[in-house]
């Protein structure tokens, strides 16, 4: 029997995801509190929505993280989220500034 496979991850809020990838290809790490709520960090900021799909489409991955404190959960960019940050930031700057803006209120 075949068991279907989940739905793809949909990005809620295009602004927060755009800002996470910028944050996580500088070097920055997400920082998960709670794995059950999924509550967790970016930058001094919680992550509402950019999480799921960045961790189901391979962007990010856990780590160990020997320095960090015990029950947390610690998650840096992949190879395959460099590449696609890499590509996606550029599309997003090549957009007029009224456009990224429109679409940051819009979206």
């Amino acid at each position: 029997m075949h068991t279907p496979s989940p739905a793809p991850s949909i990005i809620l809020n295009l602004s927060e995801f755009i800002d996470a990838l910028a944050a996580l290809r500088r070097g920055n790490v997400i920082v998960v509190m709670d794995a059950e709520t999924r509550s967790c960090m970016l930058d001094g900021a919680r992550l509402m929505s950019a999480f799921r799909p960045l961790h189901d489409y391979g962007l990010v991955a856990e780590y160990d993280n020997p320095a960090g404190f015990a029950g947390l959960r610690y998650f840096r960019m992949t190879d395959t989220g460099k590449f696609f940050a890499d590509n996606a930031l550029a599309v997003w700057q090549a957009r007029a500034w009224h456009e990224r803006l429109a679409m940051r209120l819009l979206c």
